[in-house]
């Protein structure tokens, strides 16, 4: 794609808020996201216990409403913007993550898109579009919806720099996964790649404009979207190309686009974006461009989880397994999932990696979030690290016990039903 272009900056905590009003203009945002049309800022929660890299970040949410702020963006017109995820609890994470300090603090809306939102038929939002799919038709023959919030929005998707055990890396595009496929999401898995390329040509057609601003201040290799080493890099990424900008943060990372992310390979050939960073431009700090971090990727140290995930959809148990995923028995893998990655990975691995990280000054500026103010620039001053682990073993499995009780009760397959027994009631 001609014309495709991703602003790369070097950042830190003394500069950041600066360096994200520069990144965005630099990326050209204000010719893509309209000053007259409501702007959804697409918040990433990838686990709801904070893990630097895996989520969205209180400073890059901060940099860019500033931003925007500063460029005459009526904040009337801007709101946060989060999915539902089974095992993901977004209430709980945006408070963990601190995102819900920065909306606020701005007196922004904050839109929970499956509280209350209305979500309108696919062929009634992109008409003929949906004969273009490559496999949303064959995973859902009856249809899917999609927020109707979103037709005529601008949304700006806020990923940060990661691997992925499903796509080997994750950005912008697969950003939009939660947000444009509600309930029974996970039956895309075995097409994911096709199903982010479907995704990307829907918000083409309903959105007034598409940007996404990454942030790889923290990123994360490994068994991603969550159980990951965090790497600090001091980086961020814009462009209104999401397939442009998920190439460059691969490359970055030390992954061949083209040849290693299917999802960017399929966008690129039909068109929805440039997935060759020989043909994208590179503004801001470009000889960033060139660093190769030298990842190793999500398979190397894959968790057991995962390599479950994978044997499910893609491997040996695929056809002993998968077929549960599509009925009232699939509320087994949320509860395996949780089980696995809240009340043992994290207590047993991640505690400690936070901890760790924390000791940084990205990490010393979300531990002291509300404590420390910033200038125009950025942060003077972060504050001290923390004395001790943030998080005794017991509070965290009691958590891990409260978000089991609410995936079970907001899977979306006991869900279905309610409403079946609901819509039985009103017609007897």
């Amino acid at each position: 794609m001609s014309g495709s272009k991703v602003a790369i900056v070097r950042t830190s905590p003394r500069t950041v808020l600066e360096d994200y009003h520069r990144l965005l203009n630099l990326a050209g945002y204000q010719d893509v996201v309209a000053k007259d049309a409501d702007t959804a800022l697409k918040i990433n929660i990838s686990w709801h216990f904070f893990y630097p890299a895996c989520s969205t970040t209180p400073w890059q949410l901060e940099g860019v409403i500033q931003a925007m702020k500063k460029d005459g963006y009526d904040t009337d017109l801007i709101h946060g913007c989060h999915n539902r995820t089974v095992v993901i609890d977004a209430r709980f994470g945006e408070k963990e993550n601190k995102q819900i300090n920065v909306v606020e603090k701005h007196g922004l809306r904050n839109v929970h898109l499956y509280e209350g939102e209305e979500w309108v038929d696919i062929r009634e939002a992109v008409g003929e579009l949906a004969d273009e799919f490559i496999c949303l038709n064959d995973v859902y023959p009856e249809g899917f919806s999609i927020p109707k919030r979103f037709i005529g929005e601008n949304i700006i998707h806020l990923p940060t720099v990661k691997t992925h055990v499903f796509t080997t890396t994750t950005g912008a595009m697969k950003n939009a996964f939660g947000g444009l496929l509600n309930e029974r999401r996970h039956w895309t898995h075995p097409v994911i790649h096709e199903t982010l390329v479907d995704l990307l040509m829907i918000q083409k057609k309903i959105h007034r404009g598409v940007f996404a601003v990454m942030d790889g201040t923290f990123a994360g290799d490994g068994p991603g979207p969550r159980c990951m080493i965090p790497h600090v890099k001091n980086v961020l990424l814009a462009s209104s190309d999401q397939v442009a900008i998920d190439a460059m943060a691969a490359k970055l990372m030390g992954f061949d686009p083209l040849n290693d992310l299917k999802y960017v390979r399929l966008a690129h050939e039909k068109g929805l974006g440039c997935g060759d960073p020989r043909e994208i431009e590179i503004v801001g700090d470009a000889e960033i461009a060139e660093e190769n971090w030298n990842f190793e990727g999500p398979m190397k140290h894959i968790t057991f989880a995962a390599r479950m995930q994978h044997q499910i959809y893609w491997g040996k148990l695929k056809s002993v397994i998968e077929w549960s995923l599509k009925t009232w028995m699939a509320p087994w893998a949320y509860i395996a999932s949780v089980l696995y990655h809240d009340m043992y990975w994290y207590p047993k691995n991640g505690n400690r990696r936070v901890h760790e990280v924390l000791k940084s000054e990205w990490g010393r500026l979300f531990h002291n979030w509300d404590k420390v103010e910033p200038d125009e620039k950025g942060w003077r001053d972060v504050g001290p690290g923390p004395a001790g682990f943030i998080r005794a073993t017991g509070g965290l499995l009691w958590q891990g016990v409260k978000i089991l009780g609410e995936c079970i009760k907001e899977a979306p397959e006991f869900a279905a039903r309610k409403r079946r027994v609901k819509q039985k009631a009103k017609s007897a």
